[in-house]
């Protein structure tokens, strides 16, 4: 199954509004009420990469293949979720089957949509969210201690797991998310063992108005501080003027955000995050079918990279030959490149470097 990441949060934050305009969909509904969305929508986002038209015009390719990210669209959260409050049951549950956490805080102020708190806080939103998946986590957590416990009676060797548990439950208990412990902790692998919510990693979004950030700078500026608190990272863009913007064509997208003075949409700012997020790196292919990036795993090894393409290849595995885009580039040709020595052969266990432009040599 390929990586995902949910986007979650209280309901009437934007959450759907912002899936639709990431799958240029009406796929998830966007209502001014809660638990519009109650079973989760799934969608795959490409991931820009400015590297991949440069390739194709390199090679002459026919097409070019982005590298993509999958998004679900969880339905709203509630307080008491954890107890089964409005659709917590099946919040918990679909949250539980991502591997990472985008949290839509709502940072726009309007009185056409309502709040289900009464008025947007971004800090007591995130304050419920929070509060209520370590509250899941700890009913979970407690139920692994006590099977451990049955463990260690007539296993010593269970004890470790059953301290490190304990350890977990305390952080839980204090308002501390799981993903705070090390990632080479014997605490970390007790809470994805467990499949703990706060211990997926997480990112922040905060949706603003049509203003953008400097007309909702007091909002922004509190998930601004919940991020670097956590260690994490955010996201600023706006929902609305998002789903606007995809629903025109490239050209006049490109030139509204030009009148706008936006660079870039934001959208391609919470791809880019979601896919670093989830601790995926690209590998590129380029030959005349297509220029292609392909989504692996940071650390892994040539094979199994060769596997993402096709399980034959990573079977038939004999070596890659490699060279690094910035080489591609100046080179132009792959004669050119092996004239310069620029092309190497790598080995089965050789770890992929971000941006590698690669050539599987296979024997089935």
């Amino acid at each position: 199954m390929p990586l995902s990441c949910g986007i979650v949060g209280l309901p009437n934050v934007g959450k759907s509004t912002i899936f639709n305009a990431l799958t240029r969909s009406a796929q998830a509904l966007a209502a001014n009420y809660p638990f519009a969305t109650i079973d989760p929508n799934v969608g795959e986002v490409a991931v820009p990469d400015p590297r991949l038209p440069v390739l194709q015009r390199l090679v002459h390719a026919r097409r070019i293949v982005p590298a993509t990210v999958r998004f679900v669209d969880i339905a709203g959260l509630v307080r008491g979720a954890s107890a089964g409050e409005g659709l917590g049951n099946a919040f918990l549950s679909h949250i539980r089957e991502t591997d990472a956490i985008a949290m839509v805080l709502r940072c726009f102020e309007s009185e056409d949509v309502t709040h289900v708190e009464g008025h947007p806080d971004p800090r007591r939103d995130w304050e419920i969210v929070a509060i209520e998946l370590a509250l899941a986590d700890l009913a979970t957590i407690r139920k692994r201690i006590l099977k451990l416990e049955r463990e260690a009676k007539s296993n010593p060797a269970a004890r470790p797991a059953l301290q490190a548990a304990e350890r977990v439950a305390q952080a839980l208990e204090a308002a501390r998310p799981a993903r705070g412990f090390p990632a080479d902790s014997l605490e970390a692998r007790v809470a994805a063992e467990s499949f703990l919510l706060t211990a997926k990693p997480v990112l922040y979004v905060a949706n603003v108005d049509e203003l953008g950030a400097a007309g909702n700078a007091r909002h922004v500026d509190a998930v601004e501080a919940i991020a670097r608190d956590e260690g994490g990272r955010m996201v600023v863009l706006s929902g609305k003027l998002e789903a606007e913007l995809a629903g025109m064509t490239e050209d006049e997208a490109a030139e509204f955000r030009h009148e706008l003075g936006l660079e870039r949409g934001g959208l391609d700012d919470l791809a880019e995050a979601a896919y670093d997020l989830l601790g995926l790196m690209t590998f590129l292919t380029a030959g005349e079918k297509e220029a292609r990036a392909w989504p692996i795993p940071k650390g892994t090894k040539a094979p199994q990279a060769a596997g993402t393409i096709h399980s034959d290849i990573e079977r038939g595995f004999i070596r890659a030959e490699i060279v690094s885009y910035d080489d591609f580039v100046e080179y132009q040709t792959i004669e050119a490149l092996r004239a310069a020595g620029r092309m190497r052969s790598e080995g089965r266990d050789y770890v992929m470097q971000e941006g590698d432009v690669v050539n599987f040599r296979f024997n089935v």
